[in-house]
């Protein structure tokens, strides 16, 4: 999950002083456009990092369940 916030932390300061330079900001504008931005992307990141998350544990679960109820229906077959 660091990582993950680490890497938008990284991408937002880059775009945020990509656009500052872009726009021909002055330097401390830039710093102080692309620190913002880092922090948006970092929390951005993290966020969905954890819904990525959240999905797959929630697909496995249900993997696991169908499972489940497969077993069951084949072990009451036998019977």
């Amino acid at each position: 999950m660091k990582m993950l916030m680490i890497l938008g932390g990284l991408l937002g300061f880059l775009i945020g002083a990509g656009f500052g330079l872009a726009q021909t900001s002055a330097w401390p504008d830039a710093l102080w456009r692309a620190s913002v931005t880092a922090f948006a992307g970092g929390l951005l990141l993290r966020w969905w990092g954890r819904m990525w998350i959240r999905c797959f544990v929630q697909a496995q679960e249900e993997k696991l369940a169908a499972a489940s109820v497969e077993a069951t229906a084949t072990s009451t077959k036998g019977r």
